[in-house]
C-alpha cells in the first residue's frame, strides 16, 4: 500500500492494483472563506498540479460534502465517469454535479479483490453534530495488503473505538488537527489521536487533515511533541507533510 497525502484530507492511495482518490479538495490557496476568522482557506497550495494528481486514478471516495472534502474545483476536474463511492444520502447531490457512476456505501462493496466497508464517524459532539451533518469513515481489506481504517472527520467516540477493535487494522488514518466549531472539537486533537494510538498498539497511525484550515488548533510539530511525550515514536505515529508518500507493506504471518 502506498498512501500519498496531498493536502488536508485529500489522499491518493495505491491499493491492491487500484489508484484511489479520497476526498478531493482542489481549491487554490485562499479561494474560500475563513472558518475561524484567522485566514481564508485552504491556507496552503496543493503540492502538485491537479492533472498530476488525477493521473492513474480509477476510483474516487467522497466521505461527505463539506467543501474541504469535495469542493467545486474537484467537481469540475474529476472525470464524471469515474466510479465514485459516497456516503449513502449524498448520491443525489453528487449526481447533480454530473457524476454518472455513483455507488453509495451503506454497508460494504467488493471492488475486485478489495472489500470496502462503511464505518461510523461523528463530526463533533453535542449540538454541533447536527450542524456538521452526517459523515462516514471506511475500511479497506484485500489479500496481500495491510488492512486500512480511515476514520474520516470524526472525534474519538465509542462506536469508532468499537469498530477499530472489531476491524483490527494494520493502518489507521486519523484527522488530527483539533478543529473547533463554536468552541467544540469536531475532529480528533492530539490527546484523542494519542489515545487511539494506545488503544490500537498493533497499528501504524497516520495523522492527516493538518495545517490546511484556519479552525485547526493542533500543528504537526505540536502533535509530534505530544506523541514523544507519551512515548509514541515516529514508527507508530506518522505525520506526513503535504505531498509525502508513505509505503506500508502487509505483515506476512510466519
Amino acid at each position: 500500500m502506498q498512501l500519498q497525502l496531498l493536502r488536508n484530507a485529500t489522499l491518493k492511495l495505491s491499493y491492491a492494483g487500484r489508484t484511489i482518490l479520497v476526498d478531493p479538495d482542489f481549491g487554490a490557496r485562499h479561494s474560500r472563506r475563513a472558518l475561524a476568522g484567522k485566514s481564508a482557506n485552504p491556507m496552503v497550495d496543493l503540492p502538485m498540479p491537479i492533472e498530476d494528481i488525477l493521473v492513474g486514478v480509477d476510483l474516487v471516495i467522497v466521505s461527505h460534502l463539506h467543501a474541504d472534502h469535495f469542493d467545486d474545483v474537484a467537481k469540475e476536474c474529476v472525470p464524471k465517469d469515474l466510479p465514485l463511492i459516497c456516503r449513502a444520502g449524498d448520491e443525489e447531490a453528487i449526481a447533480k454535479a454530473g457524476f454518472t457512476a455513483i455507488k453509495p456505501l451503506d454497508c460494504y462493496q467488493r471492488l475486485g479483490s478489495i472489500i470496502i466497508k462503511w464505518q461510523p464517524a461523528q463530526h463533533g459532539t453535542g449540538a454541533v453534530v447536527e450542524t456538521m451533518g452526517p459523515v462516514m469513515g471506511f475500511s479497506l481489506e484485500a489479500p496481500g495488503e495491510p488492512a486500512l481504517y480511515w476514520c474520516g472527520d470524526s472525534v474519538l467516540y465509542p462506536p469508532l473505538q468499537e469498530a477499530i477493535a472489531a476491524t483490527d487494522p494494520d493502518v489507521i488514518v486519523t484527522h488530527s488537527c483539533g478543529a473547533l466549531w463554536d468552541g467544540t472539537l469536531i475532529v480528533m486533537d492530539a490527546q484523542q489521536t494519542l489515545d487511539l494510538c494506545e488503544a490500537a498498539p498493533g497499528a501504524t497511525v497516520i495523522a492527516t487533515h493538518m495545517e490546511a484550515l484556519d479552525h485547526a488548533t493542533i500543528s504537526r510539530a505540536a502533535l509530534r511533541e505530544a506523541a514523544d511525550g507519551r512515548g509514541i515514536g515516529p514508527d507508530r505515529l506518522l505525520i506526513p507533510a503535504d505531498g509525502e508518500t508513505v509505503e506500508i507493506r502487509a505483515v506476512v504471518a510466519a
